[in-house]
């Protein structure tokens, strides 16, 4: 069953990417305490997560965190090489971009996509959530091929 509000985050460990190449990151280091927006992608540079989804993110990057905002996170079921590079090539300075290479956290949620059709393997849907404290606030799920509940400007709206 996919996570929903009310819902406390599990006790996960995701990749990022650093100067010294990747680092574990806990799920406690980036909810514990904060107001996280969080958005998950089918997989980095595809055509929709490319073109709409991280960028509005970008653009909105200022306006999400004048909302009291402390993080704004986006992951995908990629590796921490690729999300880095994603993050690059998007100009995406204010978003730490999550890498759930096993889909560990993604399964965890409930929020897991047979992708293996397009020979993608398992993906993880693309939702995205509010999480203040590790509880979450707001959970938005797309339906297929839509970008709209976890869009930048309706997670705005939801703050």
């Amino acid at each position: 069953m996919a996570i929903q509000v009310g819902d406390k985050i599990p006790t996960a460990t995701f990749n990022v990417m650093t100067a010294d190449g990747p680092q574990g990151m806990s799920s406690d280091e980036i909810f514990a305490g904060k107001k996280v927006v969080f958005f998950a992608v089918p997989g980095a540079f595809t055509p929709g997560c490319s073109m709409t989804h991280l960028p509005g993110f970008v653009v909105q990057a200022d306006a999400i965190k004048a909302k009291g905002v402390d993080t704004i996170a986006c992951m995908a079921v990629n590796d921490a090489f690729v999300m880095g590079s994603w993050g690059q090539a998007q100009n995406a300075d204010e978003i730490l971009m999550l890498a759930d290479g096993n889909a560990e956290f993604t399964k965890a949620i409930g929020m897991e996509l047979d992708a293996s059709g397009f020979g993608m393997g398992t993906r993880s849907q693309r939702f995205g959530m509010i999480v203040e404290d590790g509880t979450v606030t707001y959970v938005g799920i797309e339906a297929p091929g839509e970008i709209k509940a976890s869009s930048a400007e309706t997670m705005l709206e939801q703050l």
